[in-house]
């Protein structure tokens, strides 16, 4: 008997911690942590001071914002291959990028792009620092739209 007698606060711990975790869990059951943000595919991530979307929410921002600028900053190069219809060109490897977005209208919606959607998105970093609010930048760049349509 005195052998067994040392075992039993062993036991009886373990059993309080497993009795501990099942009753936590049955709390988790019952509050449900909040689901996770939408991942649709239409939705704009805001990302420091500009919208990420994807090629089918550009299109949609294209067509419902017939005043939005859409801005191209590849280089003439790039753009000679093919562009979205009625974008502007503002190659962002050009020294005066900075002098040319400080002509552009603040109070405007701006959809940029580019090859791949890094010169875009530091397009819209650079626009944002400037004063610019309605910034969409399209992730995956033209390779995304060429590939969505």
């Amino acid at each position: 008997m005195k052998k067994i007698i040392p075992f039993f606060p062993v036991l009886a711990l373990v059993l309080f911690l497993s009795l501990l975790s099942s009753c936590s869990g049955a709390a988790q059951q019952g509050n449900p942590a909040p689901a996770p943000a939408s991942t649709e595919k239409t939705s704009p991530t805001l990302v420091q001071g500009y919208h990420d979307v994807d090629a089918a929410a550009f299109k949609n921002l294209i067509q419902s914002n017939p005043d939005a600028v859409v801005l191209d900053v590849r280089t003439p190069a790039e753009v000679a291959q093919g562009a979205i219809e009625g974008a502007i060109n503002m190659d962002m490897k050009n020294p005066n990028f900075q002098d040319q977005v400080k002509t552009l209208d603040k109070g405007k919606t701006y959809l940029v792009y580019c090859r791949s959607g890094a010169r875009s998105s530091a397009a819209c970093q650079q626009m944002q620092r400037a004063g610019f609010e309605n910034l969409y930048n399209l992730k995956g760049g033209i390779l995304a739209w060429q590939a969505a349509q």
